[in-house]
């Protein structure tokens, strides 16, 4: 995740010929699917494929951080959206909520392309809730042309070397956490006396961030406006191919980790629709399409295997185990402590 300011309609798909034929209720035939999704991450052309082959006028809007997301949804009337695609957390979240429908897995013929690996993770241990969909890391991208200085760690990018030269996610929980652990600490640390160190932590990045961009931060490291960042994995292989001079770095401490999810809300109007979206990006060539385009960590095993050497032998886009291991996921904090990173993150931006 991918995800990642809220951005605005991306694909506004014909009107509906036949009136009220994708309801929750319905058939399955032709009908409307209104789906919320991180930006850059499912191909355009998977979507038309999608709408040409079932006859569904798939409406997509989509967002760059999952709070974005969630405050959406939340404002928006009950069922504005059928299927959105949570993180770990916040598929925990919107599930305590009672955001999300629980799922009928029989209605999923393609989900045994899922690798045993990610069944049932800690943020939805039943697998009631949601479908993996692709995941990855916040890495290290630095440009050797413009950066001397050896990098190993988030700790580096800390440093004067740094300054007004870095490209960061617009994420408050991957910023902040990146800052708790290049100082030894958990990004869901919650202890007032280790909040205040992360603080003065965080708060020594603020003359080195040039730009945070979660939409699309491969941009300013092609175009060398940048000379490091912190971005998604996936971003970081796209650079890599645009610009031969970038490299990925795994931080030493270990990175923020992350899986995105398809869920269907618990209001969708277009149930029928939404599994067959979801059973059709679960297909192996589907996902293989997915990943040629967005080279994100995929869990679909079956794509894998289609997928070939380039593919896995690439660590940026396959991210090895022993990376994912040492790595952590966010997870849900409680309310006090939400507001501390919340602070953290206002005076970081100011």
């Amino acid at each position: 995740m991918k995800k990642r300011v809220c951005a605005g309609l991306v694909i506004l798909s014909a009107m509906l010929s036949m009136t009220g034929c994708g309801s929750g209720g319905g058939s399955g035939d032709a009908g409307e699917l209104n789906v919320f999704i991180w930006t850059e991450y499912v191909p355009d052309s998977v979507v038309e494929a999608f709408e040409e082959e079932t006859g569904i006028s798939v409406n997509v809007t989509t967002y760059s951080s999952n709070e974005d997301m969630l405050a959406k949804v939340k404002s928006e009337t009950a069922g504005a959206y059928d299927i959105v695609q949570p993180s770990d957390y916040m598929v925990e979240q919107m599930a305590a909520q009672d955001m999300l429908l629980e799922l009928d897995t029989d209605r999923l013929e393609n989900l045994d392309n899922i690798g045993e690996a990610y069944r049932n993770p800690s943020y939805d241990p039943e697998g009631k809730y949601a479908v993996p969909y692709m995941g990855g890391v916040a890495a290290i991208a630095v440009n050797t042309d413009m950066i001397q200085t050896e990098v190993t760690s988030y700790a580096d990018l800390f440093t004067e070397d740094f300054q007004d030269s870095l490209v960061v996610l617009d994420d408050y929980r991957a910023v902040i956490g990146m800052a708790a652990r290049s100082i030894g600490l958990s990004m869901n640390e919650t202890d007032p006396d280790n909040l205040e160190l992360i603080r003065e932590q965080t708060l020594k990045l603020k003359d080195n961030i040039k730009l945070y961009d979660s939409d699309s931060p491969k941009s300013a490291l092609i175009a060398g406006d940048c000379s490091a960042g912190v971005c998604w994995s996936a971003e970081i292989a796209l650079a890599m191919e645009e610009n031969p001079s970038i490299e990925i770095v795994f931080p030493e401490e270990g990175p923020y980790i992350f899986m995105d999810n398809w869920c269907i809300t618990k209001d969708a109007k277009n149930v029928d629709a939404a599994y067959q979206f979801i059973d059709y990006m679960l297909r192996a060539e589907t996902a293989q399409q997915v990943s040629e385009e967005f080279p994100y960590l995929q869990p679909n095993t079956a794509a894998m295997d289609l997928l070939g050497e380039e593919y896995s032998s690439n660590p940026a886009k396959n991210v090895p185990e022993d990376v994912i291991a040492s790595g952590e996921y966010v997870q849900n904090l409680d309310t006090d402590s939400l507001a501390v990173y919340d602070s953290i993150w206002t005076e970081l931006k100011k």
